[in-house]
């Protein structure tokens, strides 16, 4: 049986399971409360700060199923070409779901070439799609992208809330933890 590494086993499900993040989640947590879903939103920050987690957190939550999300990695299909296939059916209805949802991670590194491609679907979307793009480098996503989306940065959590993380997921794991072993994971773990 293959082991699941614990990043994936506890990875967050709803927003109230995401730490240290809350002036993300409840923003967007209000948004699908009154019904007001943006056709795109930027999330930036360091690696492993839940970007991608609350990207599909906000998915399901907006009732977008599996068949009608689709994740690129903008590292490896970052050409012309990509978007332009991925603009082309983002004009398909959805599926099963009252929105398309489109979660591009590591977008900083599309082409030039890509971002003009993209510009023209993200200023005119179908009312259907939302587009939730991620970066780590925010500073390489042009200003006329930034301008059409709603953008959240991410933080690095405290390292109380990293001892309360370990702490949690050591218990679920059938271990105790001295909080003196959580305090230096968490110190170790930078985030």
């Amino acid at each position: 049986m293959a082991h699941e590494s614990l990043y994936r086993a506890y990875r967050p499900q709803t927003f109230e399971e995401v730490a240290g993040q809350a002036h993300v989640t409840k923003p967007l947590s209000e948004a699908i409360r009154a019904g007001k879903i943006g056709h795109a939103y930027l999330f930036a920050g360091s690696r492993g700060l839940g970007k991608t987690s609350v990207a599909r957190i906000f998915a399901r939550a907006i009732g977008c199923t599996g068949n009608d999300l689709y994740e690129v990695d903008a590292a490896s299909n970052n050409s012309v070409e990509d978007i332009r296939a991925l603009t082309e059916g983002v004009y398909t209805l959805p599926f099963e779901s009252p929105y398309k949802v489109y979660i591009l991670d590591e977008v900083h590194m599309l082409s030039k070439a890509a971002w003009n491609a993209f510009l023209k679907t993200l200023e005119e979307p179908p009312p259907y799609a939302v587009f939730i793009l991620a970066t780590t480098e925010l500073d390489r996503v042009p200003e006329t992208v930034q301008s059409r989306c709603q953008v959240f940065e991410f933080k690095k959590p405290t390292r109380a809330g990293v001892v309360d993380v370990v702490s949690n997921v050591a218990k679920k794991e059938g271990f105790k933890l001295d909080p003196d072993a959580a305090e230096l994971i968490a110190m170790l773990a930078e985030g």
